[in-house]
């Protein structure tokens, strides 16, 4: 017989929306690599829910005061990665804005809102594609 292991996430992956009808995730433009969402490594001994509020910070400068809601665990298909979604309340962020990361020596990531009912197109590495498809599923968008 065989069993099921369970799924241990090593990214996080903190999800931000606007809207009631039209929902929009914000989503960022990486200067070498595309279109993306913020997502990081979980550290040894750090919750997946810490990981996305500490990477939400990192990425984009901003602060969740909570998560939200538990969005489950996702094989990516990348590198073995499994992912955990969380829903996270950030407040009330600009319409866009530039931060700078340190990530990779630095780099000016340029945020903003991307209709989560859009199907992504090949600005998007794949595995953020499937990573929109999998967060609209969750949350019950259709993606034309």
């Amino acid at each position: 017989m065989k069993f099921d292991t369970p799924l241990h996430p090593c990214k996080a992956c903190p999800v931000v929306i606007r809207g009631e009808g039209a929902i929009e995730i914000l989503v960022f433009e990486h200067p070498l690599a595309g279109l993306q969402l913020v997502k990081g490594t979980i550290e040894p001994g750090e919750h997946s829910r810490d990981a996305a509020v500490r990477e939400l910070r990192e990425e984009s400068g901003l602060s969740a005061s909570k998560v939200l809601a538990d969005l489950g665990i996702w094989r990516s298909g990348y590198e073995n990665q499994v992912w955990a979604f969380h829903l996270c309340d950030a407040g009330s962020p600009l319409q866009s804005w530039t931060y700078r990361t340190s990530d990779d020596g630095g780099h000016d990531f340029r945020f903003f809102w991307y209709p989560l009912s859009q199907q992504p197109n090949e600005k998007w590495h794949w595995v953020f594609q499937g990573a929109l498809k999998y967060i609209a599923a969750k949350l019950h968008v259709s993606q034309c």
